[in-house]
């Protein structure tokens, strides 16, 4: 069985409601997907994003993209989800582009 290379959202709630933790997940994530950059500051992949839904909840957004560039991280954020049991959703590819 191949697995469809999409872009998602991990949302910080879990399948049955409860608000994930620690509430700066979405950040330490999204942290360990980035990289210094030319100015020696850290960035943020542009592949993987911090955001939040309108009802406030953390989120972190995947772009599919990544999957080219580092199929391991790629799996590493689903499985993350999947092992946190978290809620995920799938995104339009040009959602998910910056």
């Amino acid at each position: 069985m191949k697995r469809t290379i999409e872009s998602f959202v991990i949302v910080g709630v879990t399948r049955e409601g409860k608000k994930f933790r620690p509430s700066d997940w979405g950040d330490r994530l999204c942290g360990i997907m980035s990289a210094f950059g030319a100015d020696n500051r850290m960035r943020y992949s542009p592949y993987v994003r911090p955001g939040c839904t309108l009802k406030g909840d953390k989120t972190v957004i995947v772009d599919a993209r990544i999957h080219d560039v580092e199929p391991l991280a790629y799996n590493f954020l689903v499985n993350f989800a999947k092992d946190n049991n978290l809620q995920v959703e799938s995104i339009d590819p040009d959602e998910a582009a910056v």
